[in-house]
């Protein structure tokens, strides 16, 4: 008896269902996001060059350093300019000399036709040269322009704020210069801006269509908004706006370029440096959360099991997002009142019958 009892107990033990954990899936306001890998490139990139020609005279920068618009950064020998520039002031003061006396000719030639003692050929003479002087003027006007351009030009200061490169160029060197660039010249430096800086990346064609199927059926004006995990930054810390795609997809390639606009205040973003992006296609909206672990990849599907009221373990095929809080978001397959099984997954095969304990599931918020 004593044995056959110890047999019932043993069988009872063996029988007892396996315990498994459950919890309903977290609900949180959150948008639909695509993921990409993208490249800091800079608003503005110049490269620095004259527009005169001349000796170099002064670097005023640290290699680089951040320059401010209007910075002097180079000068070039003023000296021929300076003498160019006082020709064309002195002929300018012969040419108004010249015109003030075919002034006064032409005026006592008409005073002279007037009263008959003149004549008409003598009249006509006398505009012709007071035009001529006229010109002679004008001309020497556009000269003194012409020359102080070249003059204030031999100033070269930063178009805009940005970070310069290291000088191309050394005091003493002779500069070629081109107003047009039509002849060769001298690359000084380049310069970038910084604040703000483009982040670029490719689209793939599906994560496009998934974008304009999205953008296509919203509601209301989209958010726009792009997060940055800068380097290997693993915590997305920088936010951006959306604010371009491309009109053509690249066939050889695939992909569609787009573009965000990142401020930079900071100046902690350089270009050339790479980023996980995170661009937000949907405006927030209740979504549905799970541990990863508790999805499972049926071939191309994705099964979540969870727990029946009769302790049944139901699969159920769901569509998944991407990774949110440490958890994985389920677009649909699943309902806010499911128990979905987060501990003790082995156990829950299909159609088996388990005891379940309530668990949690917990977003972490320094996650993405």
């Amino acid at each position: 008896m004593l044995s056959h009892t110890g047999g019932d107990a043993s069988a009872a033990v063996r029988a007892a269902p396996p315990t498994v954990t459950v919890s309903k899936p977290l609900v949180r306001e959150l948008n639909t996001q695509l993921s990409f890998l993208g490249q800091f490139s800079a608003v503005d990139q110049v490269e620095i060059r004259a527009q005169v020609g001349g000796t170099l005279t002064g670097i005023f920068f640290k290699d680089g350093s951040i320059v401010h618009k209007g910075d002097v950064l180079f000068t070039i020998d003023p000296v021929p300019y300076e003498i160019r520039l006082a020709q064309a002031k002195a002929q300018l003061e012969t040419a108004n000399s010249k015109l003030i006396l075919a002034n006064l000719e032409l005026s006592r030639a008409q005073e002279l036709e007037h009263s008959s003692a003149g004549t008409v050929e003598n009249v006509q003479q006398k505009t012709s040269d007071q035009q001529t002087a006229q010109a002679a003027v004008d001309d020497a006007k556009a000269q003194i322009r012409d020359a102080q351009f070249d003059l204030d030009h031999g100033r070269i200061t930063a178009p805009f704020t940005g970070r310069i490169g290291s000088h191309q160029v050394s005091v003493g060197n002779l500069i070629a210069g081109s107003r047009a660039a039509t002849s060769p010249t001298t690359l000084l430096a380049t310069l970038v801006s910084l604040d703000p800086i483009y982040m670029n990346f490719d689209m793939s064609e599906a994560d496009y269509e998934t974008f304009s199927r999205f953008r296509t059926k919203l509601d209301g004006t989209p958010s726009n908004k792009v997060i940055l995990a800068p380097g290997n930054d693993r915590k997305y810390t920088v936010q951006g706006t959306f604010d371009f795609v491309d009109n053509v997809i690249d066939r050889s390639s695939g992909t569609i370029h787009a573009r965000a606009t990142v401020p930079n205040p900071d100046l902690s973003l350089t270009p050339g440096e790479f980023a996980r992006v995170k661009l937000a296609i949907e405006n927030p909206r209740p979504t549905l959360l799970v541990p990863d672990a508790s999805v499972q990849a049926d071939q191309s599907q994705h099964v979540v099991m969870t727990v029946s009221p009769d302790g049944t373990v139901v699969p159920k095929q769901v569509d998944i997002g991407d990774m949110r809080g440490g958890l994985r978001v389920i677009r649909s397959g699943l309902t806010p009142d499911d128990e979905v099984v987060v501990d003790g997954i082995p156990y829950a095969a299909p159609g088996a019958k388990v005891e379940s304990q309530n668990g949690a599931v917990r977003f972490a918020a320094n996650q993405d």
